[in-house]
């Protein structure tokens, strides 16, 4: 496949119910230089049959895999195969405003930034009820540590700056410890203050059990960041507080 200005990294376990509509999120962007690499995490029949309506589609590379490995380790798959200048992630039930990429890439390039976040609002298909998430103008390490605004689906990094850094092999929080990573090496990260994605929060996701998220953000605090007990107490405090400011008690 040619090199595009982007790559976009999109994991994906059955998601039939959403799949369709994140990926057609990413066709409608108005920016067009760019390629979608969906890697399959071993999902139901089901969902694969609604990936292969894509499969002639020359600027999306689907990648099935024969067992399920977790959205960490598919994600840095994704990033080991890509060779583009920035690199973007979502996930497989978020969607983006069709300006996303366009005025992203305008933002880090104008600016000369090298990891970038937006706001972003929530939605969920179970009531009307929606959130706009408003992040802090830019991030370091350390208030990420006790504020972790930034969304996966709304991250853009330069490629650059991703050597040796990686997802962690975990079932939630994988994407935490990639952040503090990639915060130590460029200091601060920066947010387009523009509401380009929408985060779906869905009841019986692994993300929605706030006592598991919580109980791996301590785990990835001890053994990945190294924070002593008091540190990661800390940690643990403000990033739960922070979340039911952000998310209320969905």
């Amino acid at each position: 496949m040619k090199k595009a200005k982007v790559t976009i990294i999109l994991p994906n376990f059955n998601s039939e119910n959403f799949i369709e509509k994140t990926i057609q999120s990413i066709i409608n962007q108005s920016f067009t230089d760019w390629l979608l690499f969906l890697i399959d995490d071993n999902s139901n029949s089901k969902t694969k049959e609604i990936l292969k309506k894509y499969k002639k589609n020359k600027k999306i590379k689907i990648f099935f895999l024969n067992k399920n490995i977790g959205p960490g380790p598919c994600r840095n798959f994704g990033i080991i195969k890509s060779n583009s200048d920035y690199l973007a992630f979502i996930d497989s039930d978020d969607l983006w405003g069709k300006n996303k990429l366009k005025e992203q890439i305008d933002f880090m390039s104008k600016n000369k930034f090298l990891f970038t976040y937006t706001a972003y609002s929530t939605f969920s298909t179970d009531n009307n009820n929606s959130r706009y998430i408003k992040p802090p103008k830019k991030i370091d390490y350390k208030q990420f540590l006790k504020n972790t605004s930034i969304g996966t689906s709304t991250m853009m990094v330069k490629t650059k700056i991703l050597e040796n850094i990686k997802f962690t092999n975990s079932r939630v929080c994988e994407d935490f410890f990639f952040k503090c990573q990639l915060l130590k090496k460029v200091k601060f990260a920066y947010c387009l203050n523009k509401n380009l994605t929408k985060y779906q929060i869905r009841k019986n996701s692994l993300q929605s059990n706030k006592v598991r998220t919580l109980y791996w953000v301590w785990k990835i605090n001890k053994y990945h960041n190294k924070l002593n007990f008091f540190n990661n107490l800390i940690s643990v405090f403000f990033i739960s507080l922070n979340s039911l400011k952000k998310y209320g008690f969905k």
